[in-house]
């Protein structure tokens, strides 16, 4: 059994010894806890949370006890139902309300759950915000509200179409063009809540059909739910037997998003951003961020137009803040997930399929000639284990002096950026491991990229 208790919310294992899953009791605790946190720091005088989930088979299960703790904390409930992430965050400002919790694990396996916790904006919380929440979960200091003071509970199940409505309504979505182009879509939802917004969304927008795999929002995941290269050969072969445009996937939130080009090649979640900000950024120049992870075509999209790109530290609250500060009209990170502010400041899938769609029917092309027009990057991920008595602190201050005649960004690690690529080395923050990321021209380059600083690496802490 696992627990991982983090600023950016709980997620666990279901089941298992208190503190040791994501059981009755810690979801109480941490349940308790955020609202003791709202109330402590409500920037609206409402007193509403809203409460969305996606499909997993222990949805049920923790919204009622979310719900349940919220009114017994004193706080009037707003249950959305079966939603996705961004649907939930929209919802949070359409309801004017005090915050929101999300009952998803993301990407992470069927026997996961997780409680994102929302601010009053639809937004995560902060780092010193989702402390706090820790603290007081800690100290188990909250108080529930006596019976005259309970909260009221409402069902609304109307925020999906809510969500595909305001996505029709963004000036760059062009319906009538996407009807003109008369595509055929193939999508996988993995069996979660995509199942239910990803098909009506396409309708919506005027899609000729759509090829379905697996949307049915029964929470049985048919492969690993992380939408990569290596989950996704289903819908890659349907493509290639079937006359299809275009195939999107979406993790169980429909927060990330990965393409697959007409002939089932990958377009590669990297560029699902990219691509999206290169349409953006035609009709509405200026500012882009994305994580420091992710990869440099964004830069040299952005650069493309005359416009500034900036690297947040990793992290979508991390992002979000940067895009505030500079003023981004696009923004996101690498693993697919694309903010957009005119929409709201979370990832959303939705937005995301709606805008390639309308740039894909104006731009003529097919998606595979469309990602031959993008900068070719490649990304090599690795990771260098340390013994717990290796000062990992001092490693990465020892790598960045060695480098100081290089570009060298240390808001989140170190990241040395190369006349040809990049490396980017992060810390664990609960073992002693450094996570590697470097990205070159050609796969073999960021490969060698990575292994040279692992050399360096193991000279540095003498293994």
């Amino acid at each position: 059994m696992t627990l991982i208790k983090s600023i950016s919310g709980i997620r666990g294992t279901i089941g298992g010894g208190v503190g040791d899953g994501l059981n009755p009791v810690d979801i109480v605790r941490f349940t308790a806890a955020y609202a003791t946190h709202i109330r402590n720091n409500k920037q609206t005088q409402s007193n509403k949370i809203v409460v969305g989930r996606d499909a997993r088979i222990s949805g049920q299960m923790v919204n009622q006890l979310v719900v349940g703790t919220l009114l017994g904390m004193g706080f009037d409930v707003v249950n959305i139902g079966l939603a996705t992430t961004p649907t939930t965050e929209l919802a949070v400002t359409l309801e004017s309300a005090a915050g929101g919790i999300i009952l998803t694990a993301s990407h992470n396996p069927k026997q996961w759950n997780a409680l994102k916790l929302l601010n009053e904006k639809g937004e995560f919380l902060n780092a010193a915000e989702g402390q706090e929440v820790l603290q007081i979960a800690e100290n188990e200091d909250f108080n529930f509200a006596e019976v005259d003071e309970l909260g009221k509970l409402t069902e609304d199940l109307s925020y999906t179409q809510k969500h595909i409505e305001s996505v029709l309504e963004l000036d760059l979505v062009d319906v009538d063009a996407i009807k003109s182009a008369g595509f055929t879509v193939a999508v996988d939802c993995v069996n979660s809540v995509g199942g239910i917004a990803i098909p009506a969304l396409l309708d919506a927008l005027g899609v000729k059909k759509v090829e379905k795999l697996y949307c049915e929002p029964n929470g049985q995941f048919p492969h690993n739910p992380e939408p990569l290269p290596e989950h996704l050969t289903e819908i890659s072969q349907l493509m290639k037997r079937v006359k299809v445009d275009v195939g999107f996937v979406v993790d169980p939130d429909v927060d990330r998003l990965a393409i697959i080009s007409e002939d089932g090649s990958m377009f590669g979640e990297e560029y699902t951003l990219v691509s999206v900000a290169d349409y953006i950024l035609q009709y509405t120049p200026g500012n882009t961020v994305s994580n420091l992870s992710s990869t440099r075509a964004l830069r040299d999209v952005t650069r493309k137009y005359g416009c500034e790109y900036t690297a947040a530290a990793v992290g979508e609250v991390n992002v979000v803040t940067a895009m505030k500060a500079t003023g981004a009209v696009i923004g996101g990170e690498g693993n697919g997930g694309v903010i957009y502010p005119a929409s709201h400041y979370g990832r959303d899938a939705l937005v995301g399929i709606a805008l390639f769609l309308t740039m894909l029917a104006k731009s003529g092309k097919k998606v595979s000639e469309l990602r031959k027009t993008y900068p070719q990057y490649y990304i090599s991920k690795n990771k260098i284990q340390l013994t717990p008595a290796i000062d990992v602190d001092h490693v990465l201050r020892t790598i960045k002096e060695k480098y100081t005649d290089d570009d060298v960004n240390d808001i989140d690690g170190v990241k040395i950026d190369f006349p040809t690529g990049w490396i980017h080395l992060r810390k664990s923050n609960t073992e002693p491991i450094i996570r590697i990321y470097s990205e070159a021209a050609s796969l073999a380059e960021a490969d060698k990229f990575a292994q040279d600083i692992i050399s360096q690496i193991k000279e540095i802490a003498g293994i």
